[in-house]
């Protein structure tokens, strides 16, 4: 009896606790939409239509805006209003003081005679925008039902002033050249409710217009204008010259071009003109040219500010702007953009007058050769998948955000497409609260484009595949792991196949593993060749380079998981359906291979059967057997020199282990040839000064290094520059440096290089290092 009674009292605790925490879940299905007459038409209006619009998509629900009798109220208001339908706003406490804050806002509810009431209360209209997107990133919208938790109750302000994305209608464009007014108003909605205030468009660097382009250019541009005017979001343009701002002529035409321009805009907050990327003017050029932009731009704009970015300047030049600020202290210039190739945002903010504002403008959409590459990327990513390929990292992007916002005051991210739609929510949502757990942003994400059923799976679903880019692919199990979670969402998820964002990232899921397997199977290939060619004494020169090119050529004829390919190809085809999403130059008319043209490299070798190639054709015109013999032992040892010698891929961290320096810019592929060289694979990465330790060497030992890299190779072992006795220059031919028995003594070397004299190069012409033996005689 006193069991059954213990279960009683546990069954009445666990019902007690179930209902307390459905207690402060209210019900708003059946809810009606007042909004306060002091909030300013025509942005009243919009704000209702916007949120019966939404509700409607995700629950099919018409809520009214004409207030029932005792029906739940979602009563919209601004701080300065006095009361909505009869309904006197929410006393302020003293935990609300941030939503009384620029672009602050309340999400309140409130139950008054038996009627839930549910506040949205901007401190001016951008807050009551934003608070509408709490609202929907949060609240349990799906089929037939509005439910509030009210844990998601807040008042909340914005960290930073400046939180938005460049969205520039150009042909570079790997997705949005392809869209309509619908489309733009959409994504622009979309980065508002997480928190976005700017959009930043590129009317003048057209170059030529796209073949997808539905809507001419000059049209779209003052499109936009109008839509963040509805929205309240403020409008920026990216206004690069590429003339020569020291001849009079091309002066005044470019000026032209901005005042007609800024005639036609019914809303212009920011002019960011790039000092360089593109544009060589001097600032002695540049300067007058922005003040007379000002100066124009305030006849049509009053509050619009003017920026300039000193990427590309160098020392001369950006002490000649600094020089300039001093002097003239002027009121036209309002404050300095940080991007890739300018000074850093640090000493920017610590030599720039307080009087004057600092945005950042980070690349939140390119992979490698990039300002923030992918860190600790394998190799078979960086040949497949691209410069911009589906890059979900919000992890990364978050550490990011936070490790350099506090020299600034806010952002305008570079883009170029959708594919990196996660990382621009999680900068707005960074810039808004630097404190916010980055796995909440992802369920709130999920819930708003996905539905609240697969929010959390989704979420855990998007940082599992930003883990899939974590070190080599062969000792990365999560990639299975994340393939096998996302088969399944997918399977369980045939309502969402249309979505173009579930589209990307399911795509992302069969392509990781896609590759990881290719490699996988490639690689092992073309370790049986070279187990083929280190018989070639017995086989001869020509059988041994005919077996060896037969079996790592067994990846084109006998291919890995080829229905994981046909899966990404049908993504690809969703995708560019779905929203223009352009995988191939030829397919697609991609603008260009880098531009996210992922279907012309799902296939690029990950074995060297391509170079191998290219080698023994090099071989077969030998005329000695000895010299041909010589070279495939090089070719069949190049990873395995023999016991008691080493190799180090400078750049592959499965292959390097003794490498103790990371690349600058990930694993950087060289690109050449477009991105399809025929090189060895060691050969399109590389280090330009790397760092290597060796230990449990031969004391009484003789060991030769030799390097295969490009220019130079200033040595120093133990701190000591050594001298070669082999110097070849150009890629892939050898360095040699025979080491003194002193260095080896202790049974262990530091390896490092010096830095030459190359500043007059441009950065892809500067000495690398590919490939480094330790060579025991």
């Amino acid at each position: 009896m006193k069991i059954i009674h213990f279960r009683n009292l546990l069954f009445a605790f666990v019902l007690f606790l179930h209902h307390g925490l459905l207690s402060q879940v209210v019900d708003f299905s059946k809810a009606s939409i007042a909004a306060s007459s002091a909030i300013a038409s025509p942005f009243k209006e919009k704000m209702i239509a916007v949120l019966q619009e939404e509700i409607a998509n995700k629950t099919n629900l018409k809520l009214s805006s004409s207030p029932q009798d005792k029906s739940p109220l979602l009563l919209l208001a601004q701080q300065n209003s006095q009361e909505v339908n009869g309904f006197t706003l929410p006393t302020l406490t003293k935990d609300d003081q941030p939503s009384i804050q620029k672009e602050g806002f309340r999400l309140v509810h409130q139950q008054i005679g038996g009627r839930d009431l549910l506040w949205f209360i901007g401190a001016d209209q951008r807050g009551l925008l934003f608070a509408i997107g709490e609202f929907l990133r949060t609240a349990d919208l799906s089929n037939q039902k509005i439910l509030f938790d009210k844990k998601y109750e807040k008042s909340s302000a914005p960290m930073y002033a400046i939180r938005g994305h460049q969205i520039g209608y150009r042909n570079t464009a790997n997705s949005w050249d392809a869209w309509d007014f619908k489309q733009f108003e959409r994504y622009f909605r979309d980065l508002a409710f997480f928190g976005t205030n700017a959009i930043e468009n590129i009317p003048f660097q057209d170059g030529a217009a796209s073949p997808h382009m539905k809507i001419n250019r000059e049209e779209m541009h003052i499109k936009m204008s109008q839509m963040c005017q509805a929205y309240d979001l403020d409008y920026w343009v990216w206004t690069p010259a590429d003339v020569d701002l020291a001849d009079p002529q091309k002066f005044q035409e470019e000026l032209k071009a901005h005042i007609e321009f800024y005639k036609n805009c019914p809303r212009l907050d920011g002019v960011f003109f790039p000092g360089g990327d593109p544009g060589e003017n001097h600032p002695k050029y540049v300067l007058p040219f922005l003040k007379a932009v000002a100066a124009e731009l305030k006849k049509y704009h009053p509050k619009a500010g003017v920026w300039l970015s000193l990427q590309g300047f160098n020392d001369e030049e950006v002490n000649y702007f600094y020089d300039y600020l001093d002097q003239n202290k002027p009121d036209w210039f309002t404050g300095i953009v940080t991007g890739p190739s300018s000074p850093d945002l640090a000493s920017t903010r610590f030599r720039l007058d307080k009087k004057y504002q600092h945005r950042h403008y980070p690349d939140l959409t390119h992979t490698v050769r990039c300002q923030y590459p992918t860190e600790n990327w394998d190799q078979a990513f960086a040949l497949t998948e691209g410069r911009e390929v589906t890059n979900p990292q919000p992890s990364y992007y978050a550490k990011i955000h936070n490790r350099f916002a506090p020299f600034t005051d806010g952002f305008l991210s570079y883009s170029d497409g959708v594919h990196d739609d996660v990382n621009k929510v999680i900068w707005s949502q960074m810039a808004w609260n630097t404190e916010k757990d980055v796995r909440q942003v992802m369920v709130e994400y999920a819930r708003y484009f996905f539905g609240n059923s697969v929010a959390e799976a989704a979420a855990d679903g998007i940082l599992a595949l930003e883990r899939n880019w974590v070190g080599p692919v062969e000792e990365n199990g999560g990639i299975e792991t994340s393939f096998a979670f996302w088969q399944n969402l997918e399977k369980n998820h045939p309502e969402l196949k249309g979505n173009w964002r579930w589209q990307q990232l399911v795509m992302r899921a069969y392509y990781d593993t896609f590759i990881k397997r290719r490699k996988m199977y490639e690689q092992g290939l073309e370790k049986e060749a070279n187990l083929i060619l280190s018989q070639a004494k017995v086989l001869g020169s020509e059988k041994a380079m005919s077996l060896a090119l037969e079996k790592v050529n067994q990846a084109v004829q006998r291919p890995a998981a080829p229905e994981l390919r046909q899966k990404v190809v049908d993504y690809c085809e969703a995708l560019y359906q779905s929203i223009g999403l352009q995988t191939s130059v030829a397919k697609y008319k991609a603008s260009g291979a880098e531009r996210g043209a992922i279907l012309d490299f799902i296939d690029y070798p990950l074995n060297n059967r391509w170079w191998l190639e290219d080698e023994f054709a090099k071989i077969r015109k030998m005329a000695d057997e000895a010299a041909k013999l010589e070279r495939i032992n090089i070719i069949a040892t190049w990873e395995n020199p023999g016991p008691g010698s080493y190799y180090d891929n400078i750049s592959d961290q499965l292959k390097g282990p003794r490498v103790k320096t990371k690349t600058e810019d990930a694993t950087d592929v060289a690109w050449w040839d477009n991105g399809l060289s025929r090189r060895r694979l060691s050969t399109q990465l590389f280090q330009n000064f790397p760092k290597l330790e060796y230990e449990d060497l031969d004391p009484k030992g003789s060991y030769t290094i030799r390097i295969s890299g490009q220019g130079d190779a200033l040595l120093r072992v133990d701190g000591v520059r050594v001298r070669p006795v082999i110097y070849n220059k150009g890629v892939e031919e050898f360095k040699e440096f025979q080491l003194n028995p002193k260095f080896i003594s202790d049974g262990k070397i530091s390896i490092s290089f010096d830095e030459p004299e190359e500043s007059h190069l441009n950065w892809r012409q500067h000495s690398k290092v590919f490939d480094i033996w330790l060579l025991k005689k």
